[in-house]
């Protein structure tokens, strides 16, 4: 069943009329780079490796992002950062003061604080005791100005992965946009949602360099969707906003797929580990189920074992303040020598 959607419906009135801005870069193309002479945007000519500005398309990344996924390049938005790439949404189909979105608390904090520098109001629809989605107080909360439901699976900070049959649901019955942050797919047994691209145009699938591809302080961010919903976004996108060296390390670590299994295969090796030691602890009351490169677990009292990781030298984060995570910390997977001082050090205030 597919959604009757049409992606003109919900941009904003004055994206959908708005040109472009046109860089020099995108201006020229189609010639040999090599053998040009180039003095059409006022750049230093004395080589510093990048004097130049950047593809503004990056069409490098993409095409080898296309080849790995499986798509074409034209469904392919790349930001500075997760973060970049949503706040596009935000711009580019979220009227100020009139447009809402629904998030599912507990959940990545930036969706609510993007909402509310866009000025767009932000529907929070708690998440169940076993922080699955509730499907029908999630519709309940749509109407007319709804434009955005963000699902992030797996979910941070609880770890866990949204039942498929909930999703389909919302797609299915949901007239605007479904963002799914798959940020942590890559530590998960399930499928990513890219398949599902062409039989459901109101799809949109956030990825991300930062976690399992090693690569946080580079910022690249990744957004897959119908080429109508790139080409929107594409509208709007600062002309250069994935920097050179960006592009050449990322570039670089997409290659070593090897590499990058090793990593991901060593990171949910020492999940197993840390989840066998958790329940040893003591003052561990719950553990909940992980599917991503994080375990959160439920504690006698978060502030004082958080303090008491902190005097040992080891950060984690606390997160009691949110919704439904009264006293729960947030464990990132380490090396084995850094699991090794976790678990050492949680047996030893046990």
């Amino acid at each position: 069943m597919k959604n009757n959607f049409d992606i003109n419906t919900l941009v904003r009135e004055n994206v959908l009329k708005m040109k472009p801005y046109s860089s020099a870069r995108d201006e020229f193309e189609g010639f040999d780079t090599t053998k040009m002479i180039f003095l059409d945007a006022n750049e230093n000519p004395y080589q510093t490796g990048v004097n130049r500005y950047p593809d503004p398309q990056q069409s490098s990344v993409k095409a080898v992002l296309a080849k790995q996924r499986n798509l074409q390049t034209n469904q392919i938005l790349l930001g500075n950062g997760s973060d970049e790439v949503l706040d596009l949404l935000f711009r580019a189909f979220c009227e100020p003061k009139v447009d809402n979105i629904i998030t599912l608390p507990p959940t990545y904090g930036m969706y609510g604080v993007l909402a509310n520098i866009n000025a767009v109001e932000n529907r929070e629809v708690l998440l169940s005791n076993d922080f699955q989605p509730e499907i029908d107080a999630i519709l309940d909360a749509v109407d007319d100005d709804t434009k955005m439901i963000f699902l992030c699976s797996p979910n941070n900070p609880t770890g866990n992965s949204f039942s498929d049959k909930s999703i389909v649901t919302i797609l299915q019955n949901f007239k605007g946009l479904v963002v799914i942050d798959e940020a942590y797919i890559d530590f998960s047994q399930k499928q990513s949602w890219l398949n599902e691209l062409d039989e459901y145009p109101n799809l949109i699938i956030t990825q991300t360099l930062s976690k399992a591809y090693g690569l946080a302080g580079i910022r690249l961010g990744i957004c897959y969707a119908s080429s109508a919903v790139i080409s929107v976004l594409n509208k709007i996108k600062p002309p250069y906003n994935v920097n050179e060296l960006t592009q050449k390390r990322a570039l670089e670590r997409l290659a070593d797929k090897e590499k990058i299994q090793f990593e991901i295969n060593s990171i949910t090796i020492q999940r197993e580990d840390l989840l066998k030691v958790l329940n040893e602890v003591k003052f561990v009351f719950k553990i909940y189920p992980t599917e991503a490169n994080f375990v959160l677990i439920k504690v006698d009292d978060a502030t004082k074992r958080y303090d008491e990781l902190i005097a040992k030298g080891i950060v984690i984060r606390n997160r009691t303040t949110q919704a439904l995570c009264e006293n729960t910390l947030r464990l990132t997977i380490g090396t084995a020598e850094e699991n090794k001082k976790l678990m050492d050090a949680l047996l030893a205030i046990s």
